[in-house]
């Protein structure tokens, strides 16, 4: 190759190499959201909280139960047997609320989460932001999105 032809294609080279470096990178359009907000609002989620109130009172009323069927016993040998059959069943249930909450929780978050993303994609909005996290900058869309999640 000769000294001409490298030196053109060195050039044209660095100038590719030097385009790719300056392109012009896509605009984002940023949204934040009041996250408490908008999950305060969820029907998902005050039919859960109502559910777990619900739980708590059933579990309330179970402890009382065994309190009177315990206070009821004569001997100390039955009061410890009944008071650790109680105990059992409590914790029983006590782990069966939590691990149903548990669950219930994540599919609430799960879909807020999806519904908050294909509103905000409607919308134009390349990311979503909780309101809390940014300092400064983007759209609060969280009025949008209490319209949109029921």
């Amino acid at each position: 190759m000769n000294l001409k032809k490298l030196t053109a294609l060195s050039i044209v080279s660095i100038m590719m190499a030097g385009a790719t470096a300056f392109a012009v990178p896509q605009p984002q359009k940023i949204a934040v959201i009041d996250v408490q907000k908008v999950v305060s609002a969820s029907t998902q989620v005050k039919a859960l909280k109502k559910s777990q109130e619900a739980k708590n009172k059933e579990i309330q009323n179970f402890i009382k139960s065994a309190q009177a069927d315990i206070a009821k016993q004569t001997t100390d040998k039955n009061k410890k047997s009944m008071t650790e059959k109680y105990e059992k069943q409590l914790k029983a249930r006590k782990e069966a609320n939590a691990k149903e909450y548990t669950t219930k929780l994540k599919e609430a978050d799960a879909s807020i989460t999806a519904q908050i993303g294909q509103q905000a994609r409607a919308m134009g909005y390349t990311m979503v932001l909780p309101k809390s996290s940014v300092v400064f900058g983007g759209d609060d869309i969280t009025e949008a999105m209490l319209k949109v999640i029921k």
